[in-house]
């Protein structure tokens, strides 16, 4: 029987780059990574994703890729990655990948030999019109950043299709060759030893992508991702697709296929909406978006998974939100300006948009962790790391991590005038005062919740392989909600305002068998749990077990 691993546990996004560097050359590289496994391992991490290791001009971060089957030198050789995954596995720890294959960067040898020659068999890998497209300015992924989608190139003497950054030409996806090489680079990767992968920019990879095609929707094609999974599951049983796809309800379903046994397509889809309601909830300090929310969810198939985030690596999307909706999440964590990006979202780090409040902040992350499905954190997240809004659109969150309170924060020894990206000196999120070595000397510190709240997570699988009810709770800001499984039950209590209140579910459990025992909490509470009087801290939180079966 195949192991669903996925659906338990805790997912650590990291990028190499901007973990810890060991040669001093500034940038972060996979001995680093080696070098932390045993801090990652006791934080209570069991996937670590990376974000793009692949040759890149870096001009998106990694996102525009040069090859797709080597690892950039500046993270150091290849043997080094394996040297990683292998000190990974030693320790129980899987590793995703970034797979970004809807576009390469323009410096990729497939675009430089398909503008060069019109002849040349990879022409056919990109798209391309020989007139200006009548979609040209429709959809752009990144608005006010880049107003077109086809940008005429010189030596091709066409027009090329890019969704995201004109230095970023879409793939033709819809060409046999092309797939096969999407599938080849998979099971590449697969042989090496990863996990699975990150699917970037889902949707978009297997939308029409000819001329004009945007002006009108048309069906996706989930052809390719079943060829895919069908392919990674022959490679390696075990391994999981994860979607980066920010889409409604309604297509949700086509994502996973609707088998239930084997996945057909994805194994798991990050909870975008989910994400969504929990920002306007915790704006509002009203519980009622979350419950709305994951009742309105689709029930997924049996190999199906949610995977569940309040901050990544990108702008906090609010894109799903009505406009007035929108406004209001602006107002709460992002008023300035230049906090929000691409009209859209939010470019800021938790802990500063919550202004620190270690209340709201554990009891948001307790919100998470408890939601349907399996949780992403983002590095550094752990300490309550800032960002730098004096870097550009996405790059405000992407600092060095904050090891301790030397020069560069730990991360590096080489010159400060030398790094790629400076580290947060200043104000109250700077290396001096958020770190993981003044952090681990302090047992009440943030790091140490983290670490103690994800190991009880991993003993409750209810909260990734049960069913999740929203109850009726009364007042507003308040949520509680139950999973359960066929051996055993949790109970869950948020409250996201800052009153103290009383909650009354006895009623709900009239027949619970056994004493209700707690595991987690905001602070100290009456030994016994009495269902009929739950007390609740303002921005107060408990984790309740209710049954467990030997």
């Amino acid at each position: 029987m195949v192991e669903r691993w996925y659906r338990n546990g805790a997912i650590y996004s990291v990028d190499v780059g901007l973990f810890q560097d060991t040669n001093g050359d500034g940038v972060g590289d996979f001995n680093g990574m080696t070098s932390r496994l045993d801090y990652l391992s006791r934080l209570g991490v069991t996937t670590i994703w990376l974000n793009p290791i692949h040759p890149s001009p870096r001009r998106d971060g990694g996102y525009d890729v040069t090859d797709h089957y080597g690892v950039h030198p500046r993270f150091g050789s290849f043997g080094d990655f394996c040297t990683f995954l292998s000190g990974a596995g030693e320790r129980g720890m899987r590793v995703l990948l970034d797979f970004v294959v809807n576009h390469t960067s323009d410096q990729h040898p497939w675009f430089q030999a398909a503008r060069a020659d019109r002849s040349s068999p990879l022409r056919d890998w990109y798209l391309w019109s020989d007139t200006e497209p009548a979609d040209r300015f429709e959809g752009p992924v990144f608005p006010g950043i880049e107003n077109e989608i086809w940008t005429y190139d010189e030596a091709a003497g066409a027009w090329y299709r890019h969704r995201f950054y004109s230095f970023e030409p879409d793939l033709n996806t819809e060409n046999p060759e092309v797939r096969t090489e999407i599938r080849k680079i998979a099971e590449t990767w697969l042989r090496v030893g990863v996990a699975g992968f990150r699917v970037d920019a889902a949707p978009f990879l297997i939308e029409s992508k000819r001329p004009g095609s945007t002006l009108k929707p048309s069906k996706r094609d989930f052809s390719l991702y079943r060829e895919l999974c069908e392919s990674v599951s022959w490679r390696r049983g075990d391994a999981a697709l994860l979607a980066e796809a920010n889409v409604s309800n309604e297509d949700v379903l086509e994502y996973f296929g609707h088998a239930d046994g084997a996945a057909s397509r994805f194994h798991m889809i990050f909870a975008f909406r989910l994400n969504q309601a929990i920002m306007l909830a915790l704006a509002r300090q009203d519980a009622r978006p979350v419950i709305r929310t994951v009742r309105e969810l689709p029930d997924l198939p049996r190999h199906g998974q949610w995977a569940t985030f309040l901050r990544n690596h990108d702008e906090v999307d609010l894109g799903r939100l009505t406009p007035d909706e929108r406004q209001e999440v602006f107002a709460a964590f992002g008023p300035d300006p230049d906090m929000q990006l691409y009209n859209r979202g939010i470019r800021r780090r938790l802990a500063p948009m919550l202004r620190g409040d270690r209340r709201r902040i554990e009891m948001a992350y307790s919100l998470q962790f408890t939601m349907p499905g399996t949780p992403v954190i983002r590095y550094g997240d752990e300490i309550g790391m800032g960002e730098n809004l004096e870097l550009p659109e996405r790059e405000a969150i992407r600092t060095p991590m904050q090891w301790d309170d030397t020069p560069n924060a730990g991360f590096s020894r080489a010159d400060p005038c030398d790094l790629p990206v400076p580290v947060i000196s200043d104000g109250p999120y700077g290396y001096r005062q958020v770190n993981v070595t003044d952090q681990r000397r302090d047992p009440h510190s943030l790091l140490v919740w983290f670490e103690r709240i994800l190991h009880t997570l991993r003993e409750c699988e209810e909260i990734g392989s049960g069913q999740h009810v929203m109850l009726d709770a009364g007042p507003p800001h308040v949520l509680v909600h139950r999973a359960s499984t066929e051996t055993g039950a949790l109970l869950f209590l948020h409250n996201l305002g800052d009153v103290p209140c009383r909650v009354d579910v006895g009623e709900q459990h009239r027949d619970q068998p056994g004493r209700p025992l707690s595991l987690a909490a905001d602070g100290e509470y009456d030994e016994k749990v009495d269902l009929t009087a739950l007390d609740l801290s303002g921005y107060g939180y408990r984790w309740i077990r209710l049954r467990r079966d030997p």
